[in-house]
């Protein structure tokens, strides 16, 4: 399949130029690369003036609604008072839990410590401006790599493995292929070959995937190596992973055919995930017995995947709502009961999922 792009990155463009990349190694180059990569180039890429919104982002209500979880783990169960947040954005989330932490339980705030593994040198900054009132409880670094010990506590990320790369695959007449992507003069181009990667054929065996003929399929290799190396940074921990993806059952659904990966662009969904290389966000949904099939593996204990609002609904969200009678419909008050509102009625508290596994802790999350 060939596809003609028109206002592709010409940096991007030549850096691909005389190779085949994997859709993988071609993800890695356009959201990660140093110089022109998505994520590491210096603008705005969460809100308004972004390519997409994350939930976190959604005022503090969420980071609220988790820090009482997570204040509770801490003093009912005696949990580490230490949080691990991979991949924090702007911050946002980090400063609301810390504003709750603070508040609600000033002793186990003062012994406790929020860090944060951001690769972006730009969200590093971020991170920094939007806690630097908090910062004597905040630790900011770019990899486990910096961490001097095992971690323990709990460990939190929002949105984190569908923008992690993927490989893409295609069964057609019978036999497996992987797609590629090259460059053409001036244009991005997809191409077939018949399976060969050893590691995608050992995924598809030890997860049992069996496909359909015309069906194109996500390998995310990079989550598998992630969910090992994350192992290996800490000791015990509660891990809590929120993002949307699919359970086995509901990939194989034939709306899902052509699989997930799919571009962010302006707020706008873009199909083509070869259209702007370097300039969108790319995504893909998340397999969701996958995380847990390797966590197992890692020695992690599953605790229990819920849709976001019903996860938000368990934790007591609703004690957020704020009484008041001012019929003002853009008054503080109100946009914040509006917010709360939105996060269990509506579509996106629905889209998303909240995954909690355990390693070397087994205590319930909800009593």
């Amino acid at each position: 399949m060939s596809i003609v792009k028109k206002g592709a990155d010409k940096k991007m463009l030549e850096k691909m130029r005389n190779q085949r990349l994997s859709y993988a190694d071609y993800m890695k180059l356009a959201l990660y690369d140093e110089q022109y990569g998505y994520y590491m180039q210096q603008k705005e890429k969460i809100g308004r003036a972004g390519d997409f919104i994350t939930t976190s982002n959604v005022g503090h209500i969420i980071g609220h609604v988790f820090a009482s979880v997570f204040i509770r783990l801490i003093e009912t169960y005696h949990v580490p008072p230490f949080i691990c947040e991979i991949g924090g954005g702007t911050g946002r989330f980090a400063y609301a839990v810390l504003e709750q932490w603070k508040r609600q339980s000033p002793d186990t705030f003062e012994k406790g410590k929020y860090t944060i593994v951001e690769t972006s040198p730009y969200h590093r900054k971020k991170q920094a401006e939007t806690l630097a009132s908090l910062i004597d409880h905040v630790h900011i670094v770019s990899s486990f790599a910096e961490l001097s010990t095992p971690f323990c506590g709990i460990v939190f990320s929002n949105e984190l493995f569908d923008a992690f790369p993927v490989h893409v695959i295609e069964k057609r007449n019978g036999q497996l292929y992987e797609c590629f992507v090259a460059v053409e003069e001036d244009r991005l181009v997809e191409q077939s070959v018949p399976l060969e990667n050893e590691e995608i054929v050992e995924y598809i065996v030890e997860r049992n995937i069996q496909l359909v003929d015309g069906q194109r399929f996500e390998i995310p290799l990079a989550m598998k190596k992630f969910i090992f190396e994350l192992d290996q940074a800490i000791d015990e921990a509660i891990i809590f992973t929120v993002d949307y993806g699919y359970t086995d059952e509901e990939w194989k659904h034939p709306a899902r055919k052509q699989g997930s990966l799919r571009g962010y662009y302006r707020h706008q969904l873009i199909d083509d995930p070869l259209r702007y290389p370097g300039e969108m966000d790319l995504t893909t949904h998340i397999q969701w017995d996958a995380l847990r099939f390797y966590g197992e593996q890692a020695g992690w204990t599953f605790t229990h995947l819920w849709r976001q609002d019903e996860f938000l609904l368990q934790a007591g969200i609703l004690n957020q709502l704020i009484e008041h009678h001012d019929p003002n419909p853009f008054s503080e008050q109100s946009r914040h009961n509006r917010a709360i509102r939105s996060l269990v009625m509506s579509d996106i508290g629905k889209a998303f999922q909240v995954m909690v596994q355990q390693k070397k802790i087994n205590v319930p999350i909800f009593t």
